[in-house]
Parts: C-alpha cells; structure tokens; sequence
C-alpha cells in the first residue's frame, strides 16, 4: 500500500504501484512529470487547451501500456515519447488549415518599429528565438523544436516525423537556415 511520507519513493516504486492499479501513485506519477510533458505538447501543438487534452490522454495511455515498459528506469523519456508522438498527431489532425495567427503579424510590425540596427544575436532572449521559430514552416518548426529543445537526435527526428534520415538533416539544416534569416531581419528592421 502506498502512504504519503516524509521522503518521495523512487519513480520504479511508483510505477510498480501504478501497474497494480494504485490511484495514489499515479497521482504523484501525475503530479512529478505535469508540468514537463504539458510544456512539451504545448510547443508542438500551440495551443494550451490543446496541450492539456494532449496530455491528459499521453498519462492515461501510459497507465494502460506500463506492463509495455521494459526498464523502468526510462518511464520518463518514453511518457516524453508518448507525449510527442500523441502532440503531433493532434497537431496535424486539427491544423489542416492554418491562418495566420494576428499576434504573429503584431510581432513583426513590434520588431520593425523598433528598428533595432545591431546584427549582434547575444542580444535576443530565449523567448524570441521561439517566437520567431513559431513562425517557421511546420515541419520545420517541428523539426527543431525536436532537435534543439526536446534534444531528440536525426535518428529519433526521423522516425517520429516519419522521414528518411537524410531528408531529416536536410530539413534541419534549412529550418535554422530559416530561422537564421527570420532572426537577422528581426534584429535589422
């Protein structure tokens, strides 16, 4: 049975309690990789209610595939897989027809009023890279939302986005070329 202590139990407790069905360990699972796995949907799917029904699916296909789990030690990286897998499904399913969104039009007509001259980059925070890469093609914000923030490598990238490996580093390579340009002419204007 498991108790609230003083101490967390290892995550392989927890996921041995949740294969027997135990409400309080899936709870605390819930609670330990929220805010991670939701962060995780919201870049690829940009929308927060989307995110949040992505991941609330992700946790309870988890809780019924754990007898799936080989080594509990990666519980993590594969609900992070799960996560992914399930946001970009959702994704394409519902952004057949995509408009521009108008923040993305205000964004751009902010940076070109501040007509900011430096061509430094060191300037630019975190935010803004991912701003502006939201502006990007799907597949290649895809690609490197992958890549450079969720740190999946080309082999992963491509098996996920169901590409040739070479076609995968081609298309990351064109995606920061992109989204290189889409930075230089924030920092130009």
């Amino acid at each position: 049975m498991f108790f609230l202590t003083l101490t967390k139990p290892h995550i392989g407790e927890l996921i041995e309690l949740c294969k027997h069905g135990n409400q309080k360990a899936q709870l605390e699972v819930y609670n330990r990789y929220y805010r991670a796995m939701y962060n995780t949907a919201l870049r690829i799917v940009k929308d927060s209610f989307e995110a949040e029904d992505v991941m609330q699916d992700s946790f309870l296909l988890a809780f019924t595939k754990l007898d799936s789990l080989k080594d509990l030690s990666t519980f993590g990286a594969w609900l992070k897989r799960i996560v992914v897998n399930n946001s970009i499904y959702s994704y394409k399913k519902n952004h057949k027809y995509v408009d521009v969104p108008l923040e993305n039009v205000q964004y751009k007509l902010e940076q070109e009023s501040e007509n900011n001259s430096e061509s430094d980059y060191s300037h630019l925070k975190a935010q803004n890279v991912l701003t502006v890469m939201d502006t990007l093609k799907d597949n290649y914000r895809l690609a490197l939302t992958l890549h450079l923030v969720e740190g999946y490598d080309y082999d992963e990238i491509s098996e996920i986005m169901q590409i040739t490996y070479a076609n995968c580093r081609t298309t990351i390579s064109r995606a920061k070329e992109s989204l290189r340009q889409k930075l230089q002419q924030t920092v130009t204007y």
